[in-house]
């Protein structure tokens, strides 16, 4: 088979423009990025609200530091534009990466469409010499099956012959997305040996990480479903010594950062549940085309997913049965101080107080009212704090470090959901006679205050 002619360094020269596909949380930064590294970028999306946004030097992404200014400067430069048509930027791009997202359904089925999309846009403004690199979170064998037919069924190009086609998953955060592109290896697979040193060449002219090469796209993709169902596997297994300490009365905190001195224990931390865009969603891209393969990561996403109840069952044993109670969650976000509430533990949680006859509300100071009443929660109204019977702190935001528990005169308990309240606020809670109930505390609510175990 003819390879490719053009040599794989030629893209790490900086006359390369690149064509990112997908100006979210992490494609935005990502076209910064290669903007700051003298590199002329290309963004599209598919909403003309966020290209017209960019074009106008504005990032409409809020939570990551710096970002606004950058787009703003990039912009100036002539660095940087957006644009809808996806396939009009790749005729004029060296390099095209790709950050759109996959999906999990509600019954755990993938989602590719977007994607799909995508790939079919690229592939009609695919030329001879280009190099492709897939970063979206994909399960294996994704790139070098499904999307490289689609791109060569729309180029009439061969991958490995006419172009190049790569895989790097990303390895960052919402919200500290520069800083995790300087730190974290950056890992590449290609299709082929040529695919993979194109794409090597690239990243190690734009990033200051090192580029870790793998044997395939294959290889690179099953890099990320291992670093992310590690991180549920070890959370779930945190949930099972929580609940075990619950039982038995004993401290789990106290007792994972003891075991956690050991160099080789690493035990995260429990809670009512799991969530964002990745952990609990990426396991299932694991398990996409097994059949009675990969037992463990199956049963963690059942005992992460079932935290909320336990929760809301630890409540019950404080207040009894909980029908007509109000009960308060403070925060909706899937994360401390971030703006996202993708899976986020709190609809578990509003859904497992809706089977238990209670009312609840949300407060959360990230999301305004109009924005939570959206997401299907009850924004939470200051005239109610009477009807507050128990109060469970769902996101660790340093707002909620310093709230004021006294606000509410009928509270009798406080279900810590994070490990978040120090022991200053703990005292607080507990001189307003409320109960403090933690996931892993050993603490039996009401009785064992009045002294019974």
């Amino acid at each position: 088979m003819q390879r490719v002619r053009l040599a794989p360094d030629r893209f790490a020269e900086p006359s390369c423009v690149v064509a990112v596909v997908g100006l979210g949380k992490i494609g935005l930064p990502l076209a910064i990025q290669y903007a700051r590294r003298g590199r002329r970028v290309i963004g599209c999306d598919v909403s003309a609200q966020v290209v017209e946004e960019i074009n106008a030097g504005r990032a409409h992404v809020r939570e990551e530091p710096g970002l606004g200014a950058a787009v703003a400067a990039a912009m100036a430069q002539g660095a940087l534009s957006a644009t809808c048509d996806t396939t009009a930027a790749v005729r004029e791009a060296d390099v095209v990466v790709v950050i759109v997202p996959v999906m999990v359904t509600d019954t755990h089925a993938i989602d590719f469409a977007a994607i799909d999309r995508a790939s079919v846009a690229i592939g009609n403004g695919l030329t001879s010499g280009k190099l492709v690199i897939y970063e979206t979170t994909l399960p294996v064998g994704t790139t070098s099956g499904r999307l490289r037919a689609l791109l060569e069924r729309a180029s009439r190009l061969q991958a490995g012959r006419d172009f190049y086609l790569a895989y790097s998953p990303e390895r960052v955060s919402s919200g500290s997305v520069f800083r995790d592109l300087a730190t974290y290896p950056k890992v590449v697979g290609g299709i082929d040996a040529g695919s993979a040193e194109a794409a090597a060449m690239f990243y190690a002219a734009v990033l200051d990480a090192e580029v870790m090469p793998m044997a395939s796209a294959s290889d690179a993709e099953f890099v990320k479903l291992i670093e992310t169902t590690y991180r549920d596997v070890n959370i779930a297994l945190a949930n099972e010594f929580a609940r075990y300490a619950d039982r038995r009365g004993l401290d789990a905190a106290a007792a994972v950062a003891a075991a956690n001195t050991q160099p080789y224990s690493h035990i995260h931390t429990p809670g009512v549940g799991v969530g964002g865009h990745c952990i609990p969603v990426y396991p299932y891209f694991l398990m996409y085309d097994t059949v009675g393969e990969l037992s463990l990561p199956q049963q963690a996403r059942i005992i992460n997913d079932g935290m909320a109840g336990y929760a809301v069952q630890r409540i019950e044993g404080a207040l009894g049965a909980l029908n007509g109670a109000g009960v308060l969650i403070l925060g909706v976000a899937y994360r401390a101080d971030v703006r996202e509430h993708a899976f986020s533990s709190a609809r578990l949680l509003q859904l497992a107080l809706q089977q238990r006859g209670a009312r609840s509300w949300a407060l959360d100071p990230l999301f305004e009212d109009q924005e939570l009443a959206a997401m299907g929660y009850t924004p939470f109204q200051p005239a109610w704090a009477a009807e507050v019977q128990a109060i469970i702190v769902q996101a660790d935001h340093r707002v909620f470090r310093s709230f004021d528990f006294g606000r509410f005169p009928n509270c009798r308990v406080v279900l810590d959901g994070r490990w978040a309240t120090s022991p200053e606020v703990i005292r607080r809670i507990e001189a307003l006679g409320m109960v403090r109930l933690g996931v892993g505390d050993g603490r039996r609510g009401v009785a064992r205050e009045r002294g019974a175990r």
